[in-house]
């Protein structure tokens, strides 16, 4: 498949492999409590960062260690709860979405049942918009670790990862560039990634410091 027919719609591949997660001084702490599994408080623990920090690919490393699940919020409604709560689970994106009635009763039945109950969201438990009381107070009780926006060096290590997932062969020169000019978060990695695949592609050129400089300076 070439990178053309990639930018055609054609989803990129991903893989969740921990051998594919690159570890920070930012993720380590994470990394290390899904380690620890499953020697978590009451079985539970709340995994939260910025959007593309990498809570999902850790979600995929336990549930592939923890023998478990990933669900969406969309799954989670009271007539799946108690299928759902048999097994180790991850609720990916668990903080606003879900249903609370149901959410409610799934902490309860995993902690009864045993097993490992894994939350991810963009921010800590208690800032979670939920109004059921009871809830927010088996929330707030939880283990939570959070996920830091990347130092210089994760940030350059994911632009290289990101451009090699679209099959993007970028000099050195190009990650020295971009990474003390754009915003230090994995959503702008993502967005300049994007931009200058699409820039080069549609011109018909590799992807330069000079293509990255148009690009940025337009933007600014």
């Amino acid at each position: 498949m070439t990178r053309a027919q990639l930018s055609l719609g054609l989803a990129l591949p991903v893989s969740w492999l921990r051998e594919d997660f690159l570890v920070a001084p930012g993720n380590e702490a994470a990394l290390g409590w899904l380690d620890r599994w499953p020697d978590w408080p009451q079985h539970t623990l709340v995994l939260h960062g910025a959007p593309g920090c990498g809570k999902t690919h850790l979600a995929h490393v336990w549930a592939v260690a923890a023998g478990g699940r990933i669900i969406a919020p969309a799954d989670l409604r009271a007539d799946t709860v108690d299928a759902l709560a048999r097994q180790p689970l991850c609720l990916d994106d668990a903080d606003g979405s879900a249903d609370p009635v149901a959410l409610f009763h799934l902490v309860n039945l995993m902690r009864e049942r045993g097993h490992g109950l894994l939350l991810t969201g963009s921010r800590p438990p208690a800032q979670w918009p939920y109004t059921l009381p009871d809830l927010m107070s088996r929330l707030k009780a939880m283990q939570a670790v959070g996920i830091a926006e990347p130092d210089d060096a994760l940030l350059g290590a994911v632009l290289v990862k990101l451009f090699a997932d679209r099959q993007l062969a970028v000099g050195e020169e190009v990650i020295r560039y971009l990474v003390p000019r754009i915003e230090r978060s994995f959503h702008a990695a993502r967005h300049w990634v994007a931009a200058l695949d699409a820039a080069a592609l549609a011109e018909g050129r590799a992807v330069t410091v000079v293509l990255a400089r148009r690009l940025l300076e337009a933007d600014g």
